[in-house]
């Protein structure tokens, strides 16, 4: 890889920049100062450091965030704050989306990435990832409820779910549920409560596939992805 490309790439300026800063004699290569941008480095068997620090390279990168509500899952937006928005700006720079998306009134488990690969296969209904909610509902929830989702209910717009786990948490006129689903439909959760008559007002996601939330992170706070999180992930593919 081009010196210049992999410098740019983790996030040390525009090429122009990254000239400047070869001409400034701030960038070595196994200890020996370069100047030439077009120079190929191979960073998995090269040391290079920008002013002494080691320059680690990653092509992908991987964060848990604990979305908060009144954000939207979306890469950009005019007018509402994004998950993207949330980012540090070296993160950004890695252009991450998030990996499907939660209402803007959802909290909860939400993974951000760059990698295509792994969105799209923990996002494909061939995989049956599961995804388990924590749910706040209007209405008293009730073993028959539980029955019709396990059998799959009509929404509004005719579509049939596929079978979902319903656990009654606590059964009144506030009720508390689990639900784990291997689908993501526009504001599922909430329209499969709505198709047995009862409202959501409060959904969380709690996990997706083998990824749990972090109970540490507070709202709106994300970390990478550890070692061992990740390669479960892709264990799934």
């Amino acid at each position: 890889m081009r010196l210049d490309k992999l410098l740019a790439n983790m996030g040390y300026g525009s090429r122009k920049e990254v000239k400047q800063l070869l001409k400034q004699k701030a960038v070595t290569v196994d200890d020996d100062y370069v100047k030439d941008a077009a120079l190929h480095v191979d960073p998995d068997k090269q040391v290079v450091a920008v002013y002494g620090e080691h320059v680690v390279y990653t092509e992908f990168v991987y964060f848990m965030m604990n979305k908060p509500p009144g954000v939207i899952s979306a890469t950009e937006d005019l007018r509402e704050e994004t998950v993207i928005d949330l980012l540090e700006p070296l993160h950004q720079h890695f252009q991450p989306f998030p990996v499907g998306r939660l209402d803007k009134d959802t909290e909860g488990l939400l993974l951000l990435t760059n990698d295509g690969v792994l969105a799209h296969n923990l996002l494909s209904p061939k995989k049956h990832v599961p995804k388990v909610y924590y749910a706040q509902i209007d209405g008293v929830v009730t073993a028959e409820d539980a029955e019709k989702f396990a059998a799959g209910v009509e929404l509004d717009d005719g579509y049939l779910t596929k079978p979902g786990k319903l656990v009654i948490l606590r059964s009144a006129q506030q009720s508390e549920i689990e639900l784990t689903i291997q689908e993501g439909k526009f504001h599922q959760v909430k329209r499969m409560f709505e198709a047995v008559g009862k409202h959501v007002t409060y959904l969380k996601r709690l996990s997706m596939g083998s990824l749990t939330l972090d109970d540490s992170l507070a709202l709106g706070e994300y970390r990478a992805l550890t070692p061992e999180e990740l390669d479960h992930l892709q264990s799934q593919q």
